[in-house]
């Protein structure tokens, strides 16, 4: 198919592509105030925008709206058709609490009242 279209309209293909990819993807990465959005996510990485992003390297947070999904151990792999592509180095599952060094009890009270 390639053959057949004209140069302009293949580049016209391409940037629809990515605009529909950028407003449909809720992903994105925060590091320190910035925030990337990212066009694709699979198992061993991710990739954003290579005109909005600097090549970035080191830890990472991976949020889905305002849902903090991961903190990541990044590198830049390669840019692709304006795309830099990003790999986990580590991908740690984010908790809203410390985990428990103990187990606790199905029935254990969720908070004690003081007596009077």
């Amino acid at each position: 198919m390639s053959d057949i279209l004209p140069e302009a309209v293949l580049q016209g293909l391409k940037e629809a592509r990515r605009k529909a990819e950028r407003k449909a993807s809720r992903l994105y990465v925060e590091v320190g105030e910035v925030r990337l959005r990212v066009l694709r996510k699979w198992d061993t990485g991710f990739a954003v925008d290579a005109a909005e992003a600097p090549q970035l390297r080191g830890l990472v947070d991976l949020f889905d709206g305002g849902k903090h999904l991961y903190q990541c151990l990044i590198i830049a792999t390669s840019e692709v058709d304006g795309e830099w592509h990003y790999e986990f180095k580590r991908s740690t599952l984010a908790m809203d609490q410390a985990p428990l060094d103990y187990v606790r009890a199905t029935d254990a009270p969720i908070a004690f009242l003081p007596r009077h």
